[in-house]
């Protein structure tokens, strides 16, 4: 069926309505062979509430975007390979029902659809899709996934010390390698996790012990002076301001 819609004008058609949705700031999603399978909405559990969000499911990645207009117009596209996701059923728990786990190795989260059925539809397809491209390239599917963030309203304490209590002064932050929220003196590291950046990024103090532990002893991403530095002493790395929901999401 992908085959034979590969090439069809009703498929390159429906693409190119992607593609006009997310405007000029949006990349170019029409290439050879690949077949838009479906699109929905589905919320998204970010960092500070669950949020609508559009997705587009393609027969090689999946597009997700901030819904501007519906079915006209959307912004903050995010392209991910379907080679590098993992997914995995997550047990309903009060009003957030019909969700599962969307997890790569560059980020990993929740999403939640409106009925049992169109949750069972999404990760049908995405299995198939995933296991039809691994078995293309021959790869194995991927091992190494980043943590799922757990929500700043699950947090009242930091996770780690579970004593310093959050509030407009005293930040929430969330370590990168575990996904627990984490108060300031807690997650003064940095650590390079090649996956997620190109930088050196936020990780809890228990983290940080048992990955500089399984390092040796001249790496670089573990001495004190590249990556052991409060916050306010890593320019180059991005701040927590910049990790809202409204601009890394």
């Amino acid at each position: 069926m992908v085959d034979r819609l590969a090439n069809s004008e009703a498929n390159t058609r429906r693409i190119s309505i992607v593609e006009n949705c997310f405007g000029a700031a949006g990349q170019p999603l029409t290439i050879p062979g690949r077949v838009l399978i479906g699109e929905g909405v589905l919320t998204k559990l970010c960092r500070k509430k669950p949020k609508a969000r559009q997705f587009f499911l393609f027969n090689d990645i999946l597009v997700y975007g901030n819904i501007v207009i519906q079915k006209k117009k959307y912004n903050k596209q995010h392209i991910i390979p379907l080679e590098n996701v993992t997914i995995d059923s997550i047990q309903d728990e009060g009003e957030l029902r019909n969700g599962w786990l969307i997890k790569t190795p560059t980020k990993s989260f929740a999403v939640y659809a409106a009925t049992a059925t169109e949750k069972s539809e999404w990760m049908n397809h995405i299995t198939k899709c995933v296991s039809d491209l691994l078995s293309k390239s021959g790869k194995a599917p991927s091992s190494e996934h980043a943590a799922v963030w757990v929500p700043d309203s699950e947090a009242a304490v930091c996770m780690r010390c579970q004593k310093a209590k959050f509030t407009p002064v005293n930040r929430r932050h969330h370590c990168r390698k575990c996904g627990f929220v984490v108060c300031g003196p807690c997650s003064e590291k940095r650590f390079l996790l090649p996956s997620q950046s190109s930088k050196p990024v936020r990780i809890c103090d228990f983290c940080y012990r048992l990955l500089c532990a399984g390092e040796p002893p001249a790496a670089p991403s573990c001495r004190p002076d590249s990556c052991g530095r409060s916050p306010k002493s890593c320019p180059n790395d991005a701040s927590d301001d910049e990790d809202d929901d409204d601009s890394s999401d």
